[in-house]
């Protein structure tokens, strides 16, 4: 993702790592479309994955969700939920103790 966002193909906001799905905050560069994006990050990702551990399977799914955020929408609100996601599913027991995210505002 910071190579992706050092990259220009996006700038990242804010995104958390959960066991089993990633949610993450970007607005597109103008590199490529986001299918083209996602493409990118996540045969990246498989492959540095299988770097460390070449037994390891399937690491994403086929597809993916998007949500295009709304003008009335606030990019920290937003980023704020996201990054709150470990609380919510009871991964952790106060904001900061899970270790997989990160925010530009928080």
């Amino acid at each position: 993702m910071r190579q992706m966002h050092d990259a220009g193909w996006l700038h990242s906001h804010a995104w958390v790592l959960m066991p089993d799905h990633l949610h993450w905050l970007f607005t597109l560069g103008c590199r490529a479309d986001l299918s083209s994006t996602m493409n990118r990050f996540k045969s990246g990702s498989a492959h540095a994955v299988r770097l460390i551990d070449p037994k390891t399977a399937q690491v994403w799914q086929a597809g993916f969700f998007d949500h295009g955020m709304r003008r009335n929408e606030d990019l920290m609100t937003v980023a704020r939920y996201i990054v709150a996601n470990p609380l919510r599913a009871g991964l952790c027991q106060q904001f900061g103790d899970y270790s997989w995210w990160d925010a530009e505002w928080i």
